[in-house]
């Protein structure tokens, strides 16, 4: 589809179509111009609009398909859809438009009614060449890379994402990116983060069943309430990877993955408070 094409969809299929509205697209578009303006040396004008290239990006962030394929869908060579979409990933990371509020925001929050919910999203990647034993998850019994998402409950904000590899467990990431919560901050998680108490004192996890015993009615209602405020991390968790470049197998470089993760997540943040 060319771009003349995408004007015509409505809001919902333009939304569908993307994995994005109208109005986040307009920032990157904008965004991009802008830089395109301040250029000291434009360079060879490139055969697309910048309007077309915002959206070969968004094609290749929500149907990760190969830079081949996506070419031959806007005539172009397969290097230059590489090189337009770390173009206009590099742009989008410099301007900061939809940086995320990060661990210096976390810092901040004072305010006791304030919870967050923490969880750790799991993404695919092809096996590696060297150390596969450093990628490999035994719960997904595959090569993964490991995003820790941190959300605030009441406005489904992402505050921070940190990212690590497969292996490592829930819990031990936490503790390596090295959270820092105000005391008052109250933030909730799974079982895989069994302990979080010693650090956190206002913190909550699952009653985990004793061994060879079982859990009383009122340790089941509690998880049940628990489980009931912490899904919404799981919903953020899906909204995020109907981009399927977090989803299906990712097989670019590594150090480009948190990168793409995080912009992905302020595109989310910035629809949000739209």
């Amino acid at each position: 589809m060319k771009f003349a094409q995408f004007q015509r969809l409505s809001k919902q299929k333009f939304k569908r179509r993307t994995g994005m509205s109208h109005q986040a697209y307009y920032v990157i578009v904008n965004e991009v111009k802008e830089q395109e303006k301040n250029k000291k040396k434009p360079g060879r004008t490139c055969k697309l609009s910048v309007e077309e290239q915002v959206l070969m990006t968004i094609q290749y962030w929500r149907e990760y398909r190969p830079y081949f394929q996506i070419g031959v869908d806007w005539d172009v060579s397969e290097s230059t859809v590489c090189r337009t979409v770390h173009k206009i990933e590099n742009i989008l990371i410099k301007s900061r438009k939809l940086a995320l509020p990060g661990q210096k925001e976390l810092r901040k929050l004072s305010n006791p009614e304030i919870v967050l919910v923490i969880d750790v999203m799991e993404s695919p990647i092809e096996r590696p060449t060297k150390r596969q034993k450093r990628f490999y998850s035994g719960k997904n019994k595959k090569h993964t890379f490991k995003t820790q998402v941190i959300i605030e409950l009441k406005t489904m904000t992402i505050m921070s994402l940190r990212h690590g590899k497969g292996k490592v467990h829930d819990f031990k990431l936490f503790k390596k990116t090295k959270v820092r919560l105000t005391k008052t901050s109250t933030i909730l998680g799974d079982k895989g983060y069994q302990g979080i108490l010693k650090i956190h004192e206002n913190s909550a996890t699952p009653i985990k069943k004793p061994k060879g015993g079982k859990l009383t009615k009122e340790q089941r209602r509690s998880n049940r309430e628990l489980n009931r405020l912490r899904v919404a991390v799981e919903h953020v968790n899906r909204q995020l990877k109907i981009l399927k470049i977090l989803s299906y197998p990712y097989r670019n470089r590594h150090k480009r993955f948190g990168l793409r993760a995080n912009l992905i997540a302020g595109i989310y943040n910035y629809e949000l408070a739209v």
